[in-house]
């Protein structure tokens, strides 16, 4: 809660260790970090260790993405989505 009031736009990956899709989706999460560098920010949170965030957004599947703008929760992707479409998300959150 604390990030999603500090940042203006915030897109959270939702992951666990044993999660292979998780894998695969972090290197494409790293490269939206810095190609939105300075006007998004990217965070990550163990599904494992937050039971309760998981069900506050209704996630039952992982990798999952979920999407804040100016501390309201906007919706959530879920799986391991290829670049384009994600980065087709986050323009979205930034123009909306």
């Amino acid at each position: 809660p604390e990030a999603i009031a500090k940042h203006k736009v915030l897109v959270v990956d939702c992951w666990a260790e044993w999660c292979g899709p998780c894998r695969m989706v972090a290197p494409v999460i790293s490269a939206l970090a810095k190609q939105y560098a300075g006007r998004v920010v990217f965070g990550k949170i163990d599904a494992d260790k937050n039971p309760q965030t998981m069900r506050t957004y209704g996630i039952s599947a992982i990798p999952s993405m979920l999407f804040f703008k100016d501390g309201q929760y906007l919706g959530k992707k879920v799986g391991a989505l290829p670049q384009p479409m994600l980065a087709e998300v986050v323009d979205s959150v930034l123009q909306g």
